[in-house]
């Protein structure tokens, strides 16, 4: 993102429980038109914190609501831990779709039921209405048999759910987060950035979205 850390005294963690006004704390990142509301490690502590609140479920919800009463965005990302604790349910309650992420390996298979059985009950009880924007297959190596055994069985269960575009296995994804910089702005050529590039124009022509980039209209 750019951002350095160690400089951030104030974040979502502040905004759940002390209920600071997010607005005051939204930071203008060096990509036009990308803002960031900073997260912390304090937030792990913040579930047990939220346990004994009032509505704890929809605390993200209304931070977000703050959000949107002062700010116009086209999209709002919500980037969620591999968990599925109360923060991860705060952010299905507060979201319109969720995009499920799963790594091309075997553990990933095991805990997308668990995942999706949060979905259905938070459909239920919380948010009537989540959709599932769709399955991103990531992690992708094309020499693994199991990587391949995977993406079949998540096309065979989940079909025109699972995203054409799929995120591979590329050492620039790695590097990039210690240079302070996503993968696109640290090398903008990589098999990654590509990728990513990919899965940003499927998702903007999938909601109907015409503001497509030249930059991202075109990718091989």
């Amino acid at each position: 993102s750019g951002f350095d850390v160690k400089n951030i005294k104030t974040s979502l963690y502040e905004c759940l429980i002390d209920e600071i006004n997010p607005n005051s704390i939204i930071l203008t990142s060096e990509i036009e038109g990308l803002d960031l509301l900073p997260s912390h490690i304090d937030l792990v502590g913040a579930e047990i914190e939220m346990l004994n609140m009032p509505n704890r479920e929809k605390m993200l919800k209304g931070v977000i609501e703050k959000i949107e009463s002062e700010r116009k965005y086209d999209y709002l990302l919500i980037d969620c831990s591999p968990s599925l604790g109360l923060i991860t349910v705060n952010a299905l309650t507060s979201a319109n779709s969720v995009l499920i992420p799963v790594q091309c390996e075997y553990f990933a298979l095991e805990g997308l039921g668990k995942l999706l059985n949060t979905i259905k009950i938070i459909q239920n009880r919380l948010n009537t209405g989540l959709d599932i924007e769709g399955f991103l297959l990531t992690m992708y190596d094309s020499r693994l048999r199991l990587s391949n055994q995977v993406v079949e069985e998540v096309k065979k269960h989940f079909q025109q759910m699972v995203f054409e575009t799929i995120i591979q296995r590329n050492i620039k994804i790695s590097e990039a987060p210690s240079f302070g910089k996503p993968v696109i702005l640290y090398d903008a050529e990589s098999r990654g950035s590509l990728n990513y590039l990919n899965l940003a124009r499927e998702l903007l022509q999938k909601n109907g979205d015409t503001k497509i980039p030249e930059s991202a209209k075109n990718i091989d």
